[in-house]
């Protein structure tokens, strides 16, 4: 991933917010290299994430799945039905084209890191403007770590590419170690 970031799309009202989210959902936006990951395996994160065949019970918190182009409503396509085949359950996750998207309000973006005082403190030295933080790679992959996605070994890894002092990088290894993964 190159980054992640949280907001509202697939709505109408223009600048939604949290408390004014109008007819909107939650949603998050991936910017990703297709040379590192490809659209469907991020695809295959998402169908794993989520009960793919339940209900939602609000719109801000349906299970869609916003394309930006043809093929990739092709590909959502053809996953959600490899999904239905696999179950033998009606998925009722939606796909629609991509509307605009609103940027949620800074307290929900990277949420899990902001969890930890100490590798939030190291971030905000090295990115103290709010949106060099939410669009810094960095920060979206220690999120990730923190959030259960991405294994010990592959931390290890890149663990010196995140930017964080030893005490950093003991802190988050011992976050993701500690989980199991």
């Amino acid at each position: 991933m190159i980054r992640t970031r949280v907001g509202y799309s697939g709505g109408t009202k223009a600048s939604p917010t949290y408390r004014s989210l109008g007819d909107h959902t939650e949603t998050i936006q991936i910017d990703f290299d297709p040379t590192k990951i490809t659209y469907e395996q991020i695809l295959n994160v998402f169908w794993n994430s989520h009960d793919p065949a339940g209900w939602s019970w609000a719109k801000q918190y349906r299970n869609v799945i916003f394309y930006h182009n043809e093929e990739q409503r092709r590909t959502a396509e053809k996953t959600r039905d490899r999904i239905a085949a696999e179950t033998g359950k009606k998925v009722r996750t939606d796909i629609e084209p991509a509307s605009t998207f609103y940027l949620a309000e800074d307290y929900h973006q990277k949420f899990r890191l902001q969890q930890d005082s100490l590798l939030t403190a190291e971030y905000d030295a090295i990115y103290p403007d709010i949106k060099n933080f939410v669009d810094s790679s960095a920060v979206s992959r220690a999120n990730g770590y923190l959030g259960g996605y991405g294994t010990s070994a592959q931390l290890r890894r890149e663990i010196s590419s995140l930017g964080l002092s030893e005490a950093g990088q003991k802190r988050l290894i011992d976050i993701v170690v500690g989980s199991g993964r």
